[in-house]
């Protein structure tokens, strides 16, 4: 009996679907263990929380870190997410020649409205095979952060939930304090 197994995609062919028109110009997929996965639409909230942390993160960036967001971020040949946002070392060309990989990543952020199983089971992995040092998923259905640190061939050895009234500052950039409250503050 013949064993059966999925065809997984390269970035390669993930290119080749998209400039031969097998993806539509603007579907909204990416690449995760060779799979090509069907993204949920951007909501308002989820949007506006990207907003929100692109301005957080930009405003201090000075020229430490640049930040990405809703860009490709190459971890293997069969993976390409395009994560909510990221800080990555500034790059001379700003990535113009190729996508960053995970060595570029000093802190990458998914946003969980719709998503959190997604991110949490099949990206949180993923991130951590890649050795993505940080990631954090701002989870907007509990109302707190989850920060993952010390990426291992599974996933991450270290989580932290934090809430409003507490603060948070990536591992690489300690001197940046965000508080929980301000990052997931709706407007009333």
């Amino acid at each position: 009996m013949a064993l059966l197994t999925p065809h997984r995609f390269t970035v390669e062919d993930y290119y080749r679907m998209a400039e031969t028109g097998v993806l539509a110009p603007d579907a909204r997929v990416e690449l995760l263990e060779g799979e090509v996965i069907d993204m949920e639409p951007i909501g308002p909230f989820h949007g506006g929380t990207v907003t929100r942390l692109n301005r957080l993160f930009s405003d201090p960036a000075g020229r430490r870190w640049t930040v990405a967001v809703q860009n490709p971020l190459r971890l293997s040949r069969h993976s390409e997410p395009q994560p909510d946002l990221m800080l990555l070392r500034p790059d001379p060309d700003d990535y113009m020649e190729s996508h960053p990989t995970a060595e570029d990543v000093f802190l990458l952020v998914e946003v969980a409205h719709t998503s959190l199983d997604y991110d949490r089971n099949r990206k949180l992995p993923a991130y951590g095979k890649a050795n993505v040092l940080e990631v954090w998923i701002v989870n907007l259905e509990e109302g707190l952060i989850e920060v993952y640190r010390e990426p291992h061939f599974v996933g991450y050895s270290s989580k932290t939930i934090l809430k409003p009234g507490e603060t948070v500052s990536p591992a690489a950039f300690p001197d940046l304090r965000i508080a929980i409250a301000d990052l997931l503050r709706r407007a009333r």
